[in-house]
């Protein structure tokens, strides 16, 4: 598995973030120069990350983005599945109805137990 571009500039936006001090707003296009990422593909990232509740955005003179919570509330996997969606690492474990094999399945409930 590889995550995406996109998942991967969301990942280093918010490291960038977390490591300003609290309650910092950074503005977008300072975060686009200094992490090397496109300032329209930014734009949509930081929009997907507000949606899932991850940072904060506001307009105006004092405006920029910021975590919505601490640091180390926020996981990976929250980053990529903001921007990618949700992670299966196999089809049954979201449609039973796929697989010929869920009533005697070993996997099946690992799968769901541990990873989902």
């Amino acid at each position: 598995m590889q995550i995406t571009r996109q998942a991967d500039y969301a990942l280093r936006a918010i490291i960038y973030l977390a490591r300003l001090a609290p309650n910092q707003k950074a503005v977008t296009s300072f975060i686009a120069k200094e992490q090397n990422i496109p300032p329209s593909f930014l734009a949509k990232i930081v929009s997907q990350l507000s949606i899932a509740g991850l940072i904060h955005t506001s307009r105006g003179a004092h405006g920029g983005i910021s975590l919505a919570k601490p640091p180390d509330k926020i996981s990976v996997l929250d980053v990529v599945e903001a921007i990618d969606g949700p992670i299966t690492l196999n089809e049954c474990t979201t449609n039973p109805a796929a697989c010929a094999f869920i009533d005697e399945c070993p996997l099946r409930n690992m799968w769901v137990t541990h990873y989902t």
